[in-house]
C-alpha cells in the first residue's frame, strides 16, 4: 500500500530512479566492487579475487530480497549487503570483500555518486528553465505594465523586465550549483575513524584512485563519515532554489487574480476542471502546487543542519533523517523546476489588461516622471514632490476620480509649467522605462 505521495503524485521517473532501493543497492555494490578491484591492483587482495568481487557486484546476482532477509538477522543494512555479495562471490575470494572499510566508506561514497547523477539532472533542468524564462523576457520585453511596491501601484515597468529578474536569479542558482558540486560530490575511503589504518600504508593512494574511478571528489580529512556541512550546503541550495520558484509562482498567482487578470496559467477549457462546484473557476493550481512543495523543501533545512552535529567521530542520528530528506529534496525540487518551466512556457499574457490598470488609474503612476520634469524646470526636488503629493492625496476626495493630467491642469501653479505636448510626453509610460531595454540586451540576450 502506498503511503507517500512521492510514489504516485510528485516527481519525475528520471529523478526517482536514482533514489529507488534497487538503484541504491547498485550504487553500493559498485563501490564495494570497485574497492576490491583497486585493492587487487595495489596488491592488498590476491590476483583475480578483486576482479571476481567486482564482476559479481555488477552481475545482478545480489538481490534486494536476499539483502532484506539477511538484514532481519544482522540488523545492519550494509553488512547485509556485504553478506549477500559474499554469497554471490563464493570462496575464497569472498573473504576479501569490504577489506579495511567501514560502512560509511561505502554508504557516503555511494551517496556522493547519487548526488552527482542527481545534480546532472538538476543542472539540466535549471538551464532549461533559464532558457524558457529568457524566451518569456524576449516575448514580453515591451509589454508595459504597472510596477507594484507594498501591493500598491508604483511606476511603469515591462513584464519582460519582471521576468528578466527571474532569469538572472535562476542563472545565479546555476552558478551556485556548479561551484558547489566540488564540495558536495565527495566520498571517502579511510576506514573506521578516517585514519585509513585498515588499508595499510597505501591508503591515501587507494582513496585517490578509487574516487577518480568513481568520478567524484574526496573528503580531504574525515572522521568516520563525510562531514555533513557538505550535505547541509546541498539542502540549503535546494531550498534556496525552491524559494525562487515559489517567488515566481506567487507573482503569477497574484497577477492571475480576477481583479488584476494580467497573466494566467494555461487552461484546457475543453477538459480541465477549476472547481467541483464553481464551474467558472480557472485556478492557478500548478503555481499553488509549487508554492506548497517549496514549504516542504524549506522544512528539510533544519534536520540537514542538525545532522552536522554528531558525537565524536560519528553517531547514527543523521542516518534516519537523511533517508527522508535527501530523496525528498531532490525529487521535489526537480518536480518543481519542471512544473515552473511548463507554466512559463505556456504562460498567457494580457497586455491590454496591463495597460488598462495604468489608464484606469489616470496615469497617477507617472507622478515621479512629473517631479523629474519639474526639477528640469528649476524647481527643487522637495518642493516638486510636495506639490504632487498634495494634489494626488485629496483629503476631501473631491478629485479622487481625476487623472494626473486633470489634477495638474486644475492646479493654477502646475498648469503653467508645461505645454500640452510636454505634459503628454511626461505622462506617457513608454517614455519612462529607463534602462529596461539596455539591461535586457546586455544581460539577458548576451
Amino acid at each position: 500500500m502506498s503511503v507517500s505521495p512521492l510514489e504516485n503524485r510528485y516527481g519525475r521517473p528520471v529523478m526517482k530512479e536514482i533514489f529507488q532501493q534497487e538503484s541504491r543497492m547498485r550504487y553500493l555494490l559498485r563501490c564495494e566492487g570497485t574497492l576490491a578491484k583497486f585493492q587487487e591492483y595495489m596488491g592488498a587482495v590476491p590476483k583475480g579475487y578483486g576482479l571476481k568481487i567486482y564482476d559479481s557486484a555488477l552481475s545482478g546476482k545480489v538481490t534486494l530480497e536476499r539483502i532484506a532477509e539477511l538484514e532481519k538477522e544482522t540488523k545492519h543494512d550494509l553488512m547485509s549487503l556485504v553478506k549477500a555479495l559474499s554469497e554471490a562471490v563464493g570462496e575464497p575470494a569472498n573473504k576479501y570483500i569490504h577489506l579495511g572499510a567501514t560502512s560509511s566508506d561505502i554508504l557516503d561514497t555511494s551517496t556522493a555518486i547519487q548526488f552527482k547523477d542527481a545534480n546532472d539532472i538538476i543542472e539540466e533542468a535549471l538551464d532549461h528553465l533559464a532558457s524558457v524564462l529568457r524566451d518569456l523576457t524576449v516575448r514580453s520585453r515591451e509589454m508595459i505594465c504597472i510596477g507594484r511596491t507594498h501591493g500598491q501601484y508604483a511606476i511603469p515597468t515591462t513584464f519582460g523586465f519582471k521576468s528578466a529578474v527571474w532569469v538572472m536569479e535562476i542563472r545565479r542558482h546555476l552558478e551556485r550549483l556548479k561551484e558547489m558540486r566540488k564540495r558536495v560530490e565527495v566520498g571517502k575511503m579511510s576506514g573506521a575513524v578516517g585514519t585509513g589504518a585498515g588499508f595499510g600504508e597505501d591508503s591515501c593512494k587507494l582513496e585517490d584512485r578509487l574516487m577518480k574511478e568513481l568520478g567524484i571528489g574526496k573528503e580531504e580529512i574525515s572522521s568516520q563519515i563525510v562531514q555533513r556541512d557538505r550535505y547541509a550546503e546541498l539542502i540549503f541550495f535546494i531550498a534556496n532554489v525552491a524559494t525562487s520558484l515559489e517567488k515566481i509562482a506567487t507573482e503569477i498567482r497574484n497577477l492571475q487574480r480576477n481583479d488584476i487578470n494580467e497573466v494566467s496559467e494555461s487552461f484546457d477549457a475543453g477538459k480541465q476542471v477549476g472547481s467541483s462546484t464553481m464551474a467558472q473557476k480557472r485556478n492557478p493550481i500548478t503555481c499553488e502546487n509549487i508554492c506548497g512543495l517549496a514549504r516542504i523543501v524549506r522544512g528539510l533545512v533544519i534536520p540537514a543542519m542538525e545532522n552536522a552535529v554528531l558525537w565524536h567521530e560519528r553517531d547514527l542520528t543523521n542516518s534516519s533523517a537523511e533517508r527522508f530528506i535527501i530523496p525528498q529534496a531532490y525529487i521535489l525540487l526537480d518536480d518543481m523546476i519542471h512544473k515552473t518551466s511548463r507554466v512559463i512556457g505556456k504562460l498567457e499574457l494580457y497586455p491590454e489588461k496591463m495597460m488598462e490598470k495604468i489608464e484606469r488609474d489616470g496615469h497617477r503612476c507617472m507622478s515621479e516622471s512629473v517631479i523629474i520634469a519639474m526639477v528640469d524646470k528649476g524647481i527643487s526636488r522637495q518642493e516638486a514632490h510636495e506639490r504632487i503629493r498634495l494634489i494626488t492625496h485629496d483629503q476631501k476626495n473631491e478629485n479622487e476620480n481625476l487623472g494626473l493630467r486633470e489634477l495638474i491642469l486644475n492646479d493654477s501653479y502646475l498648469k503653467e509649467l508645461f505645454t500640452d505636448e510636454e505634459l503628454k510626453a511626461i505622462l506617457d509610460p513608454s517614455n519612462y522605462l529607463g534602462h529596461i531595454q539596455y539591461k535586457i540586451n546586455k544581460y539577458i540576450l548576451k
